[in-house]
């Protein structure tokens, strides 16, 4: 679909950007940021949320301060792939604090987790009382993340921008 379809045009992306990338930016501050007068970039704002482009705002807190040290990436394997067990896995995942992302996949896991605790320890307690007690789970397959070499919640935007030249 061509940009202009979609409402992503120059401006619109810079502010979708900006947001991204800060998104405590008063609106004077944003429509500053992105060469725009404030009402016009309140407006476009106000847009990119109703359309659900834009579907909240958060804080980033930093894990470590938090004392969440161990980030752990979980393959699950199911007995089975029906409906139920899937949903009966995503209910008892959905209720985790510590389970940051979780992912259905393809491949030789069901699922890939993403998860954060303070240390070993409770992630073998949460391994052993919470993910093994879950119906269906086959199999449970860790890797723990020794560094963090790139982190983002921006997505990228560049691809709207060339939507003109796209066949």
């Amino acid at each position: 679909m061509p940009q202009q379809e979609r409402g992503f045009d120059a401006a619109t992306l810079r502010i979708l950007d900006a947001l991204q990338e800060n998104a405590a930016l008063s609106n004077a501050e944003l429509a500053e940021r992105v060469n725009l007068s404030a009402s016009p970039c309140w407006r476009r704002v106000a847009e990119l949320r109703e359309s659900g482009v834009i579907r909240g705002s958060v804080a980033l807190a930093d894990p470590i301060s938090l004392g969440l040290s161990v980030n752990v990436f979980v393959q699950v394997t199911l007995v089975q792939q029906d409906k139920a067990s899937l949903k009966v896995f995503t209910d008892a995942i959905e209720a985790r604090e510590e389970v940051m992302e979780c992912y259905l996949m393809t491949g030789e896991a069901d699922f890939m987790l993403r998860i954060v605790v303070e240390d070993l320890q409770r992630y073998q307690e949460l391994v052993l009382e919470f993910l093994t007690q879950i119906p269906g789970v086959a199999n449970i397959r860790s890797s723990f993340a020794l560094d963090q070499v790139k982190y983002t919640t921006a997505l990228p935007t560049s691809h709207l921008g060339k939507a003109g030249r796209r066949r």
